[in-house]
């Protein structure tokens, strides 16, 4: 028999709990408790909405390797590790491989996931991607605020985010997929989110186009003076 409790409220969790276990002790059955990681504060994002969501993901149906796909594992393990050497996130690897190669899904074919793949290389992210584009989209409200003070439904909305920022980050925590003293810090939340793209600029080759199109006008001025340099 398997006790498992999805109530969001705590006296009302407490209260299932210790019936579950008069029950077992009273019935002497043999019972499993799943609801251990929930009650301990494992738990994923949240919506702060009435909405349920009608994201859903649509997996092959099929768990073998599709029959057009020529590639070996050794050989898709290694477009994987080249594709994150270039900066790429394992989302975007998968989105790449999906549209440009036909492989609907890598695990089906090297029977690990992307992540696990990286993992295995060293070439994993620090911070897990959904982790880290929370931390991104909470720093860029702070920027709108200091700009734009009275924007009191933008001070909302950071207090959902940073509150998606820890809930998530302790699932992490207990999860073992950050340090045990890693704590999310609004102060520090923009230096943490440039090392992190330093890191991808590092290993992944800029071309001349990119730089023109992220130039700000302090870098407008260094190349037409370059520029003027190098014609006289």
């Amino acid at each position: 028999v398997v006790f498992f409790f999805s109530s969001r409220r705590r006296h009302t969790r407490s209260s299932l709990v210790s019936w579950a276990r008069r029950c077992v002790q009273e019935t002497g059955i043999n019972a499993e408790y799943m609801g251990y990681y929930y009650f301990q504060g494992v738990q994923m994002g949240r919506m702060h909405s009435w909405g349920k969501g009608i994201s859903r993901r649509c997996l092959p149906y099929k768990r073998i390797p599709p029959s057009w796909l020529q590639l070996s594992v050794q050989d898709l393990s290694e477009q994987i590790c080249k594709l994150a050497r270039k900066g790429m996130t394992p989302s975007q690897i998968g989105v790449l491989l999906r549209d440009s190669h036909g492989i609907p899904q890598v695990k089906y074919i090297t029977g690990s996931k992307i992540l696990r793949i990286l993992k295995k290389n060293g070439l994993a992210p620090k911070i897990p991607e959904d982790l880290f584009h929370l931390i991104k989209k909470a720093v860029s409200i702070r920027k709108h605020l200091e700009r734009n003070k009275k924007d009191i439904d933008s001070k909302f909305r950071l207090i959902l985010v940073e509150s998606r920022i820890h809930r998530i980050a302790r699932y992490y925590r207990l999860s073992e997929q950050l340090p045990a003293n890693w704590k999310y810090q609004s102060a520090t939340a923009s230096a943490l989110i440039s090392q992190v793209y330093n890191d991808f600029t590092n290993t992944m080759p800029v071309s001349y186009t990119h730089l023109r199109a992220h130039e700000t006008r302090e870098d407008l001025v260094c190349r037409l003076l370059l520029e003027k340099k190098k014609t006289t």
